[in-house]
């Protein structure tokens, strides 16, 4: 099983120490896309580059990682985005960007008919609400149509909502072009927090409804220390964190949990199960500063366990 992650990779400055920052690298879906790779799920990163060092030094820690660049465009003369971290003494992040210019964003502009083929013949497509905000109308007509021709060949579409205002022009821009995706997406793994800053949700049953009522068959509803909510085919589980610890930094908690539980999808494992080994992956990415934790903290057999 062949996934595609689309998004947008940025340099990152993590805070570590009072004002010392660690570079890295790092985007939500390709936090997931990583992820999934470590455990072993063959994974395309789709993104735009430039032809700068720091997007060479991105390429060359991806295929690192194991996941496969065949479908990264490169721009001439442009660089990444930027953003940097910073935490408050509850391991809350709060971010600031320089993207504006990064070649990311006219990925769907720039893509031929070709590359688009290529894309629909992918048996999982997966993006975010931030993978959304980064298009032109045009772009994201073009994503839309993509996901129609990848569906109608087999595909599955995956779809984490992950809101984040400062990406968009208004509120009302958001809401649109999530609505206007939903009907193109078979597993949800929305945020429960950024479905109520969206859409006002006044609790988890408002989400899930919206995401029902477009046609979505598998929802699975985050909602930090509280676990996830689960709605597949109509049956509800309700699944909370082996244990409920103290995070150091909550980036890419979301973004892990993602991965694990695509994984285990992939590999059969029902939705609970497969939300167990989310929580497991999730829970120790949140012990470690950044997005991207060390290997050696990578939780052992985390698909096997939640098989048994």
């Amino acid at each position: 099983m062949k996934v595609a992650c689309i998004g947008e990779c940025m340099v990152e400055f993590a805070q570590e120490d009072g004002s010392l920052f660690r570079r890295g690298f790092g985007g939500d879906t390709l936090n997931t896309a990583l992820y999934l790779a470590r455990l072993g799920v063959p994974t395309s990163y789709v993104t735009a580059l430039g032809d700068d060092p720091l997007s060479a030094m991105m390429l060359a820690a991806w295929q690192a990682e194991g996941i496969n660049t065949a479908e990264v465009m490169r721009v001439d003369g442009r660089v990444p985005g930027l953003y940097m971290i910073e935490r408050d003494a509850k391991g809350e992040r709060s971010f600031l960007y320089w993207r504006d210019r990064a070649p990311a964003r006219e990925l769907f502009d720039r893509a031929d008919p070709a590359m688009l083929d290529r894309l629909s013949r992918f048996d999982l497509i997966y993006l975010s609400g931030i993978s959304l905000s980064l298009y032109s109308e045009t772009g994201k007509a073009k994503l839309r149509e993509l996901l129609t021709v990848a569906r109608k060949r087999g595909a599955r579409v995956a779809f984490d909502g992950n809101y984040r205002p400062r990406g968009w022009p208004s509120r009302e821009a958001a809401q649109r072009a999530f609505r206007a995706i939903l009907p193109l997406v078979d597993l949800a793994l929305p945020t429960l927090e950024d479905e109520q800053m969206l859409f006002g949700d006044s609790d988890v049953s408002v989400s899930l409804r919206r995401f029902k009522d477009a046609g979505v068959r598998e929802i699975v509803v985050k909602r930090g220390a509280r676990g996830c909510l689960i709605d597949a085919d109509g049956v509800l589980v309700d699944i909370t964190p082996p244990q409920v610890m103290q995070p150091v930094d909550t980036t890419a908690a979301g973004d892990s949990f993602n991965a694990a539980y695509l994984a285990a999808r992939l590999n059969r494992v029902p939705p609970r199960k497969a939300a167990l080994a989310g929580h497991r992956l999730a829970g120790a990415v949140i012990m470690s500063p950044g997005a991207v934790i060390p290997r050696a903290a990578m939780p052992k057999d985390i698909l096997v366990q939640s098989e048994t």
